[in-house]
């Protein structure tokens, strides 16, 4: 009999403690989603632009297919990376992520080089009219996951480093609820914003108010824009957070001394007006993160596509 008390008090003890991690858990889980909040925007951004120029119909299926390619780069390989490398090599970490943002940085730069000085690739070009559009659905598709690896990279990177050291199991556990959620709040505002067009028309042929017909009308005519600038935060979340990556890396690295200059002109500029001094402060940052950000894609443009363009197409034949 004693025995079996002695049983039972373990049970009690270890269904105590599950419930106490599980409790740790979804509390680390919120902190670290909080923790990765800018990168998350940055995503819902970024997203938009490969449904571009889509059929409506085909929309909502290319999303859904951009979003299980997010969940499989964060669960299949990242999160199991990321608790590899933070066990047995914590050192790579920071240079791999570096890597991501450099592709960032050379990206957001290649975009706002071609709006400034627009031209043709004859290859492109022609490569572009062979292609049917089936083929381009699955460009599309290929390129938005790509992207999103880099980005779901520093998200489970952050919230990785958000997380209290504790057992692996409840590490591997809260970044897995973590990607989740992020995902399913990321490609659902961005099915939300590219339908929303849909949603205008449906209200402008269709609702019984005429207010509401209304405001289905100024949905029609005010998503082109609001693509538009979409896909401008986009381009200039993918040179910010590039950008950023990089200076951080290089802080610990040991090479901060810009990464300080650029902190201590927030700083200053967050002094001069102190009611709102943390928001400038941020904006300061940000946008001197993405000027640099901005300044690395430029010089990487002719090397990646001069160099490592040519020797990746010999070596692969694509």
């Amino acid at each position: 009999m004693s025995g079996l008390l002695a049983l039972l008090d373990d049970v009690a003890a270890i269904a105590k403690v599950a419930a106490t991690s599980l409790d740790d858990i979804a509390g680390a889980a919120a902190k670290a989603g909080s923790k990765a909040a800018g990168v998350v925007i940055d995503d819902t951004a970024v997203t938009p632009k490969y449904v571009h120029g889509l059929a409506a119909k085909r929309e909502l299926p290319v999303i859904w297919r951009i979003a299980l390619g997010s969940v499989r780069n964060k669960l299949v390989i990242l999160l199991p990376a990321a608790l590899a490398l933070n066990e047995l090599l914590p050192q790579a970490i920071t240079p791999l992520l570096m890597l991501g943002g450099c592709y960032l940085c050379f990206e957001g730069a290649e975009k706002v080089f071609h709006s400034l000085a627009p031209h043709h690739d004859v290859e492109v070009d022609a490569d572009f009219d062979t292609k049917d559009p089936e083929h381009l659905e699955e460009e599309k598709i290929a390129g938005a996951i790509k992207t999103d690896f880099i980005l779901s990279a520093e998200i489970m990177t952050i919230a990785l480093a958000a997380i209290p050291e504790s057992a692996l199991w409840v590490e591997a556990i809260t970044l897995a609820l973590v990607a989740i959620m992020i995902t399913a709040g990321v490609y659902g505002a961005v099915a939300l914003i590219v339908k929303m067009d849909d949603i205008g028309l449906y209200l402008a042929r269709n609702a019984r108010l005429a207010a509401t017909r209304a405001l289905g009308r100024g949905l029609v005519i005010g998503m082109p824009k609001l693509m538009w600038l979409l896909a401008t935060v986009g381009t200039a979340a993918m040179l910010w957070v590039g950008g950023s990556i990089i200076l951080h890396g290089l802080e610990v690295l040991g090479y901060g001394t810009l990464s300080h200059l650029i902190h201590d002109w927030a700083l200053a500029a967050g002094h001069v007006l102190p009611q709102i001094g943390a928001s400038v402060e941020w904006i300061v940052k940000a946008a001197l993160d993405g000027v640099f950000g901005l300044g690395l894609g430029l010089v990487l443009i002719p090397i990646a596509t001069r160099v490592i363009g040519p020797i990746w197409q010999r070596v692969t034949g694509k």
